[in-house]
């Protein structure tokens, strides 16, 4: 429950000057004493200030309250002005100091630091040059105090508001007066519903051309974050003009405007207009043009081939169905193939003997998938290293000692291989795919296998799909079992969901299997059960193995709720397990977490693993999964299934 506290600081415990994750003493006016956390400006021991949050208690430090937003009282009576130079706050400026200034300038103080710093030096013991620094240092410390201050107000976090004045600075009144929408592309963190209520508080027209463009901007990005590239420009103007109240006719001129200004990019296909965001469209264009500057088709000896394929089974032991034999052709005779079947149809087999007779050439092979238990399961299955694309990149490579953007490997810094087989295609996104595609040169041959009926990447556009239905490579589709009487229930009935029937829920079998149950507290108690005791027995593996998936992250049986009751009942407290509180709950050493697109607890360093405590932070997606070895209020270190 949300409540408030209004007082004065006491002193502060601790502060991370990365983040401004603060923890304080503070003297309430209703007599208690508080300990305070949160992220907040540079706020100082006397200073009066009121809070908003909730009482919560950590199981190593007590009760705390943990600060949403604040209010900072103006120190306009010369007690206040004493009390905050006393406390130290000003660099050069002590109690003494202080009282001095004070019994000078009374309630005076502050505009004369500000406006005619010169005159400090009237006071004995402030020369000239100490009284210009004074003023610099009272500035710098009042401009971003005030700057969160006034943010606040618009339901900006702190943590929000200190990236929003360090880019602004002392234009931040302008920015937010006449077009905050401005935030949106400035600012990570800041979306179209967060600058529109502020543009409303501020008083800017529901007409603005601001306001109408960035709603435009602002849904093709929430369609990417749903995974498309690109939206019919009829739904984007209908679902423009419901978001904004506004008529169709105003939302087409500033697609006109966004057009010219290429901010979107137009494309019609069969007579039907998509709008791309301009980042969208290019990144989909050099996707396309790479995979065509890398393919050459060579089909004048695929005879010689299929004998020598030939001969690879038979020393190995090995028949292969006629569908899997041209699968095998087309990757070794192609430079870009395709390889695209359910489970059970065989790519594992057929990847192997790719691989035996890439090997017998001498040629260099090269193995990947877009995550780490992915590139786990590659590993065992071809008995050959696999790495995520990520990885293979050179993700998070430190150049002149400084953590390098992008990737390692690009045009200019190639992989050196012939061969690349990528497992797992249809969890790969466009971005992704396209920073693999610029560190391959000409000759390198490029095999994606995969399941294209499977869920598309997380990540917008469904690469695999498009490239199947462009028919400009070579496509091997595997429709055949093999093994079925074999085959787990997961796998019978992903391929009646393909053939449209429907799902046999009565199947007995140990990978397939529904319990019913009504009630929210029984499902979180078999689901506890099930992930923490049954299934790690049953499958001989840790609970750790165990992935739990929830429709929707609120409530009772919500992701939130789920995860908490898990971590009581798998990972609970205990004096040797460090751990740290932050927006979003407990970190434990030895809880299990997950990198994805935006992970709000942690911002991870693919290299190693470890990663700075944020309240927002932004990682890699691609799923890994890993465990906590130790936390710190400053670092997480964190072992992914990739090492």
């Amino acid at each position: 429950m949300q409540s408030r506290l209004k007082g004065i600081i006491d002193h502060i415990i601790f502060r991370n000057p990365e983040n401004a994750y603060t923890v304080l003493s503070f003297n309430a006016d209703d007599g208690g004493d508080y300990v305070c956390v949160g992220t907040l400006p540079e706020l100082d021991a006397g200073e009066s200030v009121t809070f908003e949050g909730e009482i919560r208690e950590n199981p190593k430090y007590g009760t705390q309250f943990s600060i949403i937003s604040f209010t900072i009282a103006p120190i306009d009576d010369e007690a206040s002005i004493l009390r905050y130079l006393s406390s130290g706050a000003v660099k050069g400026i002590g109690p003494g100091l202080a009282k001095r200034i004070t019994d000078k300038f009374g309630e005076d103080t502050f505009r004369i630091m500000e406006e005619e710093p010169e005159r400090l030096s009237e006071i004995k013991g402030i020369s000239m040059r100490k009284a210009i620094a004074v003023s610099e240092a009272f500035e710098s410390k009042a401009g971003s105090r005030q700057a969160l201050s006034f943010l606040s107000q618009y339901g900006i976090t702190p943590n929000l508001g200190l990236k929003i004045y360090d880019k602004y600075k002392d234009r931040i009144y302008e920015v937010i007066k006449t077009n905050p929408y401005r935030l949106i592309e400035d600012i990570d963190g800041i979306g179209f519903i967060s600058a529109d209520r502020i543009a409303s508080e501020v008083g800017v027209a529901k007409d603005s051309e601001y306001r109408i463009r960035s709603a435009i901007l602002y849904l093709l990005s929430e369609a990417a974050g749903q995974g498309s590239m690109c939206m019919a420009e009829k739904e984007l103007t209908a679902r423009a003009a419901e978001l904004l109240g506004a008529d169709e006719a105003l939302i087409t001129r500033q697609l006109d405007a966004l057009s010219i200004d290429r901010r979107i990019v137009r494309e019609a296909v069969d007579g039907e207009v998509f709008d791309y965001a301009e980042g969208a469209y290019y990144a989909e264009a050099e996707t396309a043009r790479l995979l065509i500057d890398l393919y050459t088709p060579d089909e004048a000896g695929e005879s010689l081939i299929y004998d020598e394929v030939r001969k690879i089974e038979k020393d190995s032991g090995i028949s292969l169905e006629d569908s899997q034999r041209e699968a095998v052709v087309g990757a070794i005779s192609h430079t870009v193939s395709v390889i695209t079947g359910g489970p059970g149809t065989g790519k594992t087999t057929i990847t192997n003997l790719i691989i035996s007779y890439f090997r017998a050439k001498g040629f260099d092979i090269t193995l990947a998938a877009p995550t780490g238990r992915a590139a786990k399961r590659m590993t065992e299955a071809t008995n050959t290293e696999a790495k995520t694309i990520h990885r293979l990149l050179g993700a998070g490579a430190v150049v002149e000692g400084k953590p390098a953007s992008g990737f390692e490997h690009d045009a200019d810094n190639p992989l050196e291989t012939d061969v690349l087989i990528l497992d797992e295609m249809s969890m790969v996104d466009t971005y992704v795919f396209r920073s693999l595609l610029r560190a391959l040169i000409p000759g390198t041959r490029l095999i994606l296998v995969g399941d294209a009926d499977q869920l598309p990447s997380v990540g917008p556009g469904a690469v695999l799909k498009d490239i199947i239905a462009s028919d400009a490579f070579h496509v091997t589709r595997l429709t055949k079992i093999y093994r079925q009487t074999e085959a787990s229930a997961i796998v019978r009935n992903a391929h009646s969901v393909i053939e449209g029937k429907g799902i046999n829920l009565d199947d007995k079998s140990e990978d397939f299997f529904l319990l019913k149950r009504s009630n929210a507290e029984r499902i979180i108690q078999g689901v506890v059960y099930l992930a923490g005791k049954r299934l790690p027995e049953h499958l001989r593996c840790t609970p750790l193995d165990i992935q739990v998936m929830a429709p929707m992250r609120k409530g009772a049986l919500g992701v939130e709720n789920l995860n908490l009751r898990l971590q009581e009942a798998l990972n609970p407290p205990d004096k040797r397990k460090r751990e740290i509180g932050t927006a979003n709950g407990i970190l434990r050493a030895g809880d299990k977490v997950m990198q994805t697109k935006n992970n709000y607890d942690l911002a991870w360093d693919m290299t190693n693993g470890k990663g700075m405590v944020l309240e927002s932070g932004t990682g890699i997606y691609n799923g890994d999964i890993g465990k906590i070895l130790s936390v710190s209020s400053e670092e997480v270190y964190v072992r992914f299934d990739d090492g």
